[in-house]
C-alpha cells in the first residue's frame, strides 16, 4: 500500500488577495478603488506667471521684470518714419491725382475742352506710375480728337486699348475714329464689337453724348460709323 502525502501548503507562493475573498471575509468593509492623481500640466497663465518672477540678471536676488521692459515691447513699431513718410507722400499724391481726374471730367461734361485736356495732361505726365492715369490717357485722346492733332488721338487711343483691354469705351471712340479718320471699316468693326459686347450702350448716340460727353466730332464720327455713312 502506498503511503499518501500531504500538500504541503506552507511553501507555496503568496498569490494576489481576491477582493471576494476580502469581501467575505469583512463584509462590513467597501473597497475603494486606487485613485491615480494626473500629471501636473501648467497651462499658458502659470507658465507667464513663472517667467514674470524670472531673475532679470545674474547677482543675488531675484528681480522681476520691470515695467519699462513691457513697455518697450508694447511700444515697438515694424513701420520706420522713413517708410511712414513714404506711405504719407504716396497717399497725398493718390489724392491729388483722384482730383485732377475727376476736374478733367467734369469740365469736359461743361464742354470746356481746353482745360479738361490741361487736367487729364497733368495726371497723365506727373502721375502715371498709377495704374488709374490711364483713365486719364482715355479723357485726354477724345479730347485731343475735338481740339488736337486726330492722329496723335488716334494712337493714344490704340495704346490705352491694349493697356485697358476691355474698357469699352476706348474701344468704341477707338472704332468710331478707324472707320472716318483711317477708313479702316474692318478694324473699326472688330473694336466696336468689343465695346458693344462690354456696354451695349455704346450703340446709343445720346448715350455717348449726353451720358459720357463726348465731343461733338466724336459723336458724328460715330455716328457715321453706325449708319455707315
Amino acid at each position: 500500500m502506498g503511503v499518501s502525502k500531504a500538500p504541503i501548503s506552507h511553501l507555496l507562493l503568496p498569490t494576489s488577495p481576491n477582493p471576494n475573498t476580502l469581501q467575505t471575509l469583512n463584509p462590513n468593509k467597501t473597497l475603494k478603488p486606487i485613485s491615480k492623481t494626473p500629471p501636473f500640466r501648467p497651462n499658458r497663465r502659470v507658465l507667464l506667471s513663472f517667467l514674470l518672477l524670472l531673475p532679470s540678471g545674474s547677482g543675488s536676488g531675484g528681480s522681476i521684470l520691470q515695467p519699462s521692459s513691457c513697455f518697450a515691447l508694447a511700444s515697438f513699431d515694424p513701420v520706420s518714419p522713413a517708410e511712414r513718410d513714404a506711405s504719407v507722400d504716396v497717399s497725398r499724391r493718390v489724392t491729388e491725382a483722384v482730383e485732377f481726374l475727376e476736374k478733367g471730367r467734369e469740365l469736359q461734361a461743361q464742354g470746356d475742352f481746353t482745360g479738361a485736356l490741361d487736367y487729364f495732361t497733368r495726371v497723365v505726365k506727373n502721375y502715371k506710375e498709377f495704374a488709374f492715369s490711364d483713365y486719364a490717357r482715355v479723357g485726354r485722346a477724345l479730347i485731343l480728337y475735338e481740339v488736337g492733332d486726330r492722329d496723335e488721338a488716334i494712337a493714344e487711343m490704340e495704346d490705352v486699348s491694349i493697356s485697358l483691354k476691355g474698357y469699352p469705351e476706348v474701344h468704341a471712340a477707338l472704332a468710331a475714329a478707324l472707320y472716318v479718320d483711317k477708313h479702316a471699316p474692318l478694324l473699326a468693326e472688330n473694336q466696336f464689337t468689343i465695346a458693344t459686347l462690354l456696354d451695349p450702350h455704346y450703340t446709343d448716340l445720346s448715350y455717348v453724348k449726353e451720358t459720357k460727353h463726348w465731343p461733338p466730332s466724336l459723336v458724328s464720327s460715330l455716328q457715321h460709323f453706325i449708319t455707315l455713312s
